[in-house]
């Protein structure tokens, strides 16, 4: 008998300890706004201080120098700088691509909007090309048949856009395709072309469907940053000019 009112006993402590148990039922927040009032900690700055002036040496190493300033706002159809984007992807990505394949790059095409700076005359430096293209975008190839290049160039047509191309000749008259040319020849439509351009347009951004039919796709490991960083270097001095690849004719 004992032992089972001990055995209550037991049991009521348990009872009551469970029932005075304290529980977590609010969780209160407080922003603390990051200014410039805010005391910096000495022994992080110094800790950091090396990395920091070892990025920003990169970042300011001339690379070339730019014998004018050129934007995307420069020209209607063609652009100085995104002829040289363009040029350049060409230039970097087409032994790349041969090496791999055994085939040349037929045209390139890039995106009026991914220019997000200028560049500036005098000295190009490494932080030019992240301002130019600050994105992680990478080239790729693309094996198009004649159909869906047709369906590039109407694209091109409509939209009226100094996109940057290379490769690729393109005249209109009111608005409306007049000649085609892709390295010199006339295009025609019973043939697969290779179309360098980024992973972002590839995805279909700019409303750029026509990459979505493909005869394959190459991928490069290549981002365009560094295409134009390696340009950059190889080139020394950059004097790039609108020209007629893709134009206008007036009446």
């Amino acid at each position: 008998m004992k032992l089972k009112y001990l055995f209550i006993g037991f049991v009521l402590i348990f009872l009551c300890a469970c029932r005075n148990e304290s529980h977590l039922y609010k969780i209160e927040g407080k922003q603390i706004p990051v200014t410039d009032s805010l005391e910096t900690n000495a022994e992080i700055e110094a800790f950091i201080k090396p990395y920091r002036e070892h990025v920003n040496n990169d970042l300011d190493s001339v690379l070339a120098y730019a014998v004018d300033t050129y934007s995307k706002s420069d020209g209607e159809f063609n652009t100085a700088i995104g002829n040289l984007m363009a040029d350049a992807v060409y230039e970097q990505c087409n032994s790349i691509f041969k090496s791999r394949t055994g085939h040349d790059i037929d045209i390139v095409l890039l995106n009026h909007g991914g220019i997000r700076s200028i560049i500036s005359k005098g000295n190009v430096t490494t932080k030019t090309a992240y301002e130019v293209m600050p994105f992680e975008n990478s080239a790729v190839v693309v094996a198009l048949k004649g159909k869906q290049v047709q369906e590039l160039v109407d694209y091109l047509a409509k939209a009226k856009r100094a996109n940057p191309i290379s490769g690729l000749k393109l005249v209109l008259k009111d608005f409306n395709v007049k000649s085609v040319s892709i390295k010199g020849k006339p295009f025609t439509i019973n043939k697969i072309y290779f179309v360098a351009t980024s992973d972002y347009l590839y995805d279909g951004g700019d409303n750029m469907d026509f990459f979505k039919t493909n005869d394959g796709v190459y991928t490069l490991d290549y981002k365009i940053r560094n295409v134009l960083i390696d340009y950059f270097k190889k080139k020394d001095t950059l004097n790039p000019t609108i020209d007629d690849r893709f134009i206008q004719l007036k009446n």
